[in-house]
């Protein structure tokens, strides 16, 4: 299922709630439990490399739940990066009496006794934009492993003729998260017999690590030795520039992934290759329309159409399609699909870039 279909999740189940009685409109407390209500608990995983889901994740999620269900409430907390917090906040959420728990996981490895103990309380896990561990009821993300090949592809695309005879560096993402180990399959699909993967390491998601990895590289590489960098998302992207920049690097493609506004403006002015946008609204109204459809006893099949192996298990998941962002389509992409206004990125120090790409 693409986006195109998720677009439609939330008018088709707004329809389908207020055939069942349901006023649609109006809105639910922003936290609360079980109680009388139907409680859903929303876990997010951090807030210090990547600022979306407390930007972007949670209030649309919140807005599409109450906009569904008016009984519904929301319980919200983000772990800030530390697994043993955010099984806290599960257990916290089981005690609580919710009816669905919306997981995106610090750790999915950790996850599976987590969802056991969920299901043996008749509670519906759905992994949010990382595949949990365990007997997930619905899994809600972007084709990562796409994302990876896009990621790769425009690496080539930013070196052109000299990627026959170039040394790659690649930054990946933290090895606890599935959808890391996804995007790094992805990019070696595009990359490899094309390139030469000179150095590979994780940095974990985080800028500090990807900073000590990158001086790393260039340590063993030496400054000639590196012609493009993959870094796994744009937080780590923008380490490695300031990196690279430190050591006197220069005209060397680095692309990143999560179209940020401060990658966006990096890629604007030429620092950064690319991003990859992955619009936040289509997944967060899948996320909380599954979420509500569990929650009222609804089959969720249409919704979420694709089964994902996931350990031998098939989990019913909605998978939509991730979008490069490069300079030239910067208007196309993150302004037109509504990210971002024009005026928001094209701050003055960044007009004159903004002109020469035409966003305006």
């Amino acid at each position: 299922m693409r986006l195109a279909a998720a677009g439609t999740t939330t008018v088709s189940l707004a329809l389908a709630l207020t055939a069942c009685g349901q006023t649609v409109a109006g809105q639910a407390p922003a936290a609360g439990g079980g109680g009388g209500g139907e409680g859903i608990g929303l876990l997010l995983p951090e807030s210090a490399s990547s600022t979306r889901y407390d930007a972007f994740d949670k209030p649309l999620i919140q807005q599409t739940v109450t906009g569904l269900c008016t009984k519904c409430t929301v319980s919200y907390a983000n772990a800030g990066g530390d697994a043993t917090v955010q099984k806290k906040q599960f257990d916290d959420l089981l005690a609580k009496g919710v009816k669905v728990i919306l997981l995106d996981p610090v750790d999915a490895k950790l996850t599976a006794p987590w969802v056991d103990a969920a299901n043996a309380k008749g509670v519906k896990v759905v992994a949010y934009d990382r595949l949990a561990q365990g007997k997930v009821a619905a899994y809600v993300s972007f084709d990562n492993q796409q994302t990876g090949q896009l990621q790769g592809q425009s690496l080539l695309d930013a070196l052109g003729p000299k990627a026959s005879s170039a040394n790659v560096v690649m930054i990946d993402g933290a090895e606890s998260d599935p959808n890391a180990a996804q995007f790094k399959a992805g990019a070696h699909l595009a990359l490899d017999g094309r390139v030469k993967i000179a150095y590979e390491q994780s940095g974990e998601w985080k800028p500090d690590v990807a900073t000590a990895k990158t001086n790393e590289a260039i340590q063993s590489l030496g400054k000639n030795g590196i012609q493009a960098v993959y870094a796994a998302n744009d937080g780590m992207a923008a380490a490695v520039i300031e990196a690279l920049k430190a050591a006197g690097l220069k005209n060397v493609p680095v692309g990143g992934q999560d179209a940020s506004i401060d990658a966006v403006r990096r890629v604007l002015t030429g620092e950064q290759a690319y991003t990859i946008y992955k619009p936040y609204k289509p997944e967060t109204d899948a996320a909380g329309s599954i979420a509500v459809q569990l929650a009222e006893g609804m089959d969720i099949s249409t919704t979420a159409a694709t089964l994902t192996d996931s350990g031998g298990l098939k989990i019913p998941s909605l998978l939509l399609t991730p979008i490069v962002v490069t300079k030239a389509k910067v208007e196309a992409t993150v302004v037109d699909g509504g990210l971002y206004k024009a005026s928001d990125i094209c701050t003055p120090q960044y007009a004159q870039a903004c002109a020469e790409a035409g966003v305006k």
